[in-house]
């Protein structure tokens, strides 16, 4: 089969540009029984050069009578120098019912973390969802992520056999409903309290190592009460935790959106929406699929905003975020980068310039020896459900830590026995003296405390060697208009830079003053 070089931008309603190739042909399938030929393959070849589009379908007639479509690819990864980047080629698959953006056909996406995968009614890889195999054009999608100055020569093969469809398997009950095969919404938990979890998450669905029973077993160990799962454009996960959840741990469902502009985490969607990727910032549609989050009940947090891996950056902008993950895994220079910047928003929102956005921390655990619930986010909820939970995240009742060892409480108190928790506000007049206390324990030796201010940092005080540590720092509203606190362990030059040491712990700010 040749490739047609035509670039056609329709597929997509004007979004990313696709290359659409020849169709792949099958005879029909009821002419080939089990005597004769139970199976038919074929195999398409072609080039992309440096420049490709970003997406690139392989439409596939697929007759009536098919059982299961398997398909594998290859694609060369010639060396280039450094500092170049080499080949790197995604592959997912869409069925009879189109490639539209944010349409209903879609079947499963597995990145680059799998060769081959194989759809049925019965059963499908991780990554892709089990259904019937539908006659019509279906579509295999390679996203060619990086292309070398060479090319990128790619080979891919479709098998389809044939045969009776099988027995759909439950994907769970409707959204909201506790039933089948998707985990429920809500835990016995404690009441009002606070609530530990990870909701940047990924198993074997996506480009993960850990089997669900395995992230589960993970998360326990780590203390949590709730994590979300967020694989790479795919739900195929949402369905896979059946009998792993419990009174101790609710399990979210969401997806982690990975755009060619950035990443963001959909936390908390109705399990088994998808929630497509497939732009860019420039072709101006974020803004729809963060609308379809909300409307799916979901968050939307930008991920690792100045992650260093390509296409981790975030370009979209902070318009329709409910959040941002301020901390990513172990803490690294991004992670400040991110902090600083996410900080100088708080400044703005201290002059009425728009809303300030919470900050959350994720652990992205992929694999061992990555450490699932470092970070984690602690969030005050009224119960331990998605929906209290959803609440305390948007309302910036939380703070971040690097294990469940580290407790702490960060409270402001003005007179007459006001007090004002992290998120919240403590209305006093400008002059009115402030006490901002910090009680934290559980960290490590060499740790150090700081109360960060719209002015920078206002305080600082060791930790002692318990790990233990009351600090009290007073102000008034016209000195600060709001505060946080930093629990940072010791810098790794002991200081000599100025930079100071990663992060153990870190709150939302307590805003000061009347409004």
């Amino acid at each position: 089969m040749q490739r047609r070089d035509v670039l056609r931008l329709s597929a997509l309603a004007g979004a990313a540009g696709v290359l659409t190739l020849d169709p792949m042909t099958f005879t029909q399938a009821e002419a080939a029984g089990p005597a004769d030929d139970p199976e038919q393959t074929k195999t398409l070849s072609g080039h992309l050069p440096t420049g490709a589009p970003d997406f690139v379908h392989v439409p596939v007639e697929v007759p009536r009578g098919v059982r299961e479509i398997a398909v594998s690819y290859t694609y060369d990864k010639p060396t280039v120098p450094a500092g170049t980047q080499g080949n790197a080629c995604d592959i997912g698959i869409f069925d009879e019912r189109g490639t539209e953006l944010g349409g209903r056909g879609f079947r499963g996406w597995s990145g680059g973390a799998r060769t081959e995968f194989a759809i049925s009614a019965e059963e499908a890889t991780p990554g892709y969802l089990a259904g019937p195999v539908k006659a019509g054009t279906w579509h295999v999608v390679l996203g060619p992520y990086t292309v070398a100055p060479q090319g990128l020569d790619y080979t891919v093969t479709v098998t389809l056999r044939h045969g009776a469809p099988g027995t759909p398997r439950t994907q769970g009950a409707p959204p909201g409903r506790s039933l089948g095969a998707y985990p429920p919404q809500r835990a016995k938990g404690r009441g009002r309290a606070w609530y530990r979890g990870d909701s940047h998450l990924h198993t074997v669905h996506s480009d993960g190592k850990r089997t669900p029973a395995e992230l589960v077993a993970a998360a326990r160990a780590a203390g949590l009460d709730f994590i979300t799962t967020t694989e790479h454009n795919t739900t195929s996960a949402h369905a896979a935790f059946e009998g792993l959840w419990g009174d101790d741990l609710l399990i979210l469902t969401g997806e982690e959106i990975t755009t060619r502009n950035g990443h963001v985490v959909a936390l908390g969607t109705d399990p088994g929406t998808f929630i497509d990727w497939r732009y860019r910032a420039r072709d101006n549609r974020f803004g729809q699929f963060a609308r379809k989050v909300r409307q799916a009940g979901g968050l939307v947090i930008p991920a690792h905003p100045h992650g260093t891996c390509v296409g981790c950056n975030w370009k979209f902008g902070f318009n329709e975020a409910d959040a941002v993950e301020v901390w990513n895994a172990d803490f690294t220079p991004d992670d400040e980068v991110t902090i600083s910047e996410w900080d100088n928003t708080l400044v703005a929102a201290s002059r009425g310039e728009g809303r300030w956005l919470p900050a959350v921390g994720h652990s992205d655990a992929h694999r061992e020896p990555q450490v699932v619930g470092l970070p984690q986010t602690v969030v005050l909820a009224d119960d331990l459900s998605r929906t209290a939970l959803q609440e305390g995240i948007r309302a910036g009742r939380s703070w971040i830590a690097e294990s469940s060892k580290i407790d702490l409480t960060f409270e402001a108190v003005g007179g007459r026995g006001r007090h004002a928790g992290i998120g919240e506000r403590l209305k006093v007049g400008g002059a009115e003296v402030v006490t901002v206390r910090l009680k934290v324990s559980g960290v490590g030796p060499g740790c150090s405390v700081r109360f960060i201010t719209d002015q920078g940092q206002l305080y600082g005080t060791a930790v002692p060697d318990s790990g233990t540590l009351t600090a009290e720092w007073r102000t008034t509203a016209s000195y600060a208009a709001y505060v946080r606190a930093e629990v940072r362990h010791a810098p790794a030059d002991g200081g000599a830079s100025g930079i100071p040491g990663p992060m153990a712990a870190m709150t939302n700010p307590i805003w000061l003053g009347e409004h």
